[in-house]
């Protein structure tokens, strides 16, 4: 059985009911919906299909809704041919499409650009313009700053900053079209992370009672703080909320990285607009930096973006892509993530037994077995907890016990076990449905639902019972037993060995 979580992006290919219960079958843990596509409706019936299914199925499956964020995109009456080393106009929304501009209106006050603007003359600034959709959001960008519009295929360096303008020489050159994606990886954008757009899809998405809400272009700790509390206030209350997804998907989070881990509930490492803002040679150095950053941090991660991206056409992976998902699973990935290969490839079913194979394939091999010294419990996370834990995975390992048990009404105890990425099986009590589909995002946990917190050591009894029933605990088995935090003050505490005696069934 896989230890690492699969979340797959749910759309027009995979959105049936059939579909849905096959991948749910072969492996899916996690149900993407991405907010940047379809309507309320639609998303909301591929909602209520995943509900009945994990219902039906009796399955901790968690349903992810992603939110599309500030996206910065051209605006252009027509096709525009720019051509490497032409300087162009650059625009927003907020200034009139047919303004006048002149040499003289330039700001005087800003750092000069190689060649200097002095140079540069009215006639050699050409009558093309572009808008970007995102009102005032010049104001933001300054002198030698790139502008990077369709996964930065175009690339422009801002060379002068006017009132409500920019001019900028092409780097690289091509047609622009309407409506493409901007990135400015080098400023310092004021947009707030959460749109006008996403305040209505998040509003429809707490209804729905998804389980994660993932934020796109993250840039600091305070957007996660601000939209929790948001949460907290449409929800009306503190508690059983769904589970926080940064998408690290800007220089700017690069730079908060460690702020991000500490204030969000997921980390999403999204390597595409990523690669897009810096060089790709350093996304993934990026991505193993911050795989060690939330092993540390008992903070859940996914690697996500173009892992089997050629299986949205065919059949079979390639096998840099085989390498790629590899690689994040002997990262120790919490989670690896298709995007467009289950959301409108051809294959979506086959995208998630492939990727569940190549997990499998790679956790029975020896490389998976290393776990790097840096992985420590980090102190802020409470030296006695992490104590609790090591005494439970040390005496698991010299018993040489088939499964640790723990009892969680946070997540917490089960996050902190996993955190040691032990060989052994982390079978989890799971005090309530939040928690319970929440856990699909934890590498190694098989969770069962127990709705109320009750009799703790009754409920050992019962996750003993039920792992037997699907053939994960056997008569004769070692097991470690640990009881998690709990309401009423009751702290963690390690309950210690047992062997699972023939009449325990």
């Amino acid at each position: 059985m896989k230890r690492t979580k699969i979340v797959a992006t749910i759309g027009p290919a995979s959105e049936s009911k059939e579909i849905l219960r096959k991948m749910i079958k072969a492996g899916m843990n996690v149900a993407r919906i991405n907010f940047s596509h379809g309507t309320h409706e639609s998303n909301g019936k591929v909602i209520d299909t995943l509900q009945e299914l994990r219902k039906e199925f009796g399955v901790s499956l968690g349903i992810m809704a992603d939110l599309q964020g500030p996206r910065i995109r051209t605006v252009v009456e027509k096709d525009v041919e720019i051509k490497n080393g032409e300087y162009i106009l650059v625009s927003d929304i907020s200034v009139d499409l047919n303004f006048q501009f002149s040499i003289f209106n330039f700001t005087q006050s800003q750092p000069k650009a190689d060649p200097p603007m002095a140079e540069i003359s009215n006639d050699q600034i050409s009558n093309k313009r572009i808008f970007l959709d995102s009102p005032g959001i010049i104001s933001d960008i300054e002198i030698g700053e790139n502008i990077l519009i369709e996964d930065g295929l175009k690339k422009l360096n801002v060379v002068e900053k006017g009132e409500g303008f920019v001019i900028a020489r092409v780097l690289n050159g091509g047609t622009v079209k309407n409506h493409k994606g901007v990135n400015v990886p080098d400023s310092k954008i004021k947009i707030p992370a959460v749109t006008e757009k996403d305040m209505e899809d998040l509003e429809f998405a707490l209804k729905k009672d998804v389980d994660f809400v993932a934020l796109s272009f993250v840039s600091t700790a305070g957007e996660i703080k601000e939209t929790r509390e948001k949460i907290k206030k449409m929800l009306g209350r503190e508690n059983d909320l769904p589970g926080i997804v940064a998408k690290i998907e800007r220089k700017e989070a690069i730079k908060n990285i460690d702020e991000i881990i500490a204030e969000t509930d997921v980390i999403m490492v999204a390597r595409g607009d990523l690669g897009i803002e810096m060089d790709e040679s350093k996304v993934v150095i990026y991505q193993k930096e911050i795989i060690g950053k939330c092993l540390r941090a008992a903070r859940p991660v996914i690697v996500a973006t173009q892992m089997l991206e050629s299986m949205i056409e065919n059949p079979l992976p390639t096998r840099a892509e085989v390498s790629d998902v590899s690689n994040a699973v002997i990262d120790h990935t919490d989670a690896v993530m298709l995007s467009g290969e289950s959301a409108n490839g051809k294959f979506p079913l086959k995208a998630v037994e492939t990727m569940a194979k190549i997990i499998s394939d790679v956790e029975e091999s020896r490389f998976d077995d290393y776990v790097p010294a840096h992985i420590e419990i980090e102190d802020h996370l409470s030296s006695d907890y992490a104590s609790i834990v090591a005494s439970a995975m040390k005496l698991a390992k010299t018993s040489e016990a088939r499964a640790v048990l723990a009892i969680t009404q946070s997540g917490f105890t089960a996050r902190m076990i996993s955190n040691f990425r032990p060989s052994f099986q982390i079978i989890v009590a799971a005090c309530g449905q939040k928690i319970y589909h929440q856990l699909s995002m934890v590498w190694g946990s098989e969770a069962y639902l127990f709705d109320k917190v009750g009799d703790l050591d009754g409920y050992l009894d019962l996750l003993i019972e039920q792992a037997k029933k699907d053939g994960r605990l056997e008569s004769g088995d070692k097991i470690v037993e640990v009881l998690g935090r709990m309401p009423g003050g009751e702290k963690m505490r390690l309950v210690g060995i047992k062997e699972i005696a023939q009449h325990e069934t």
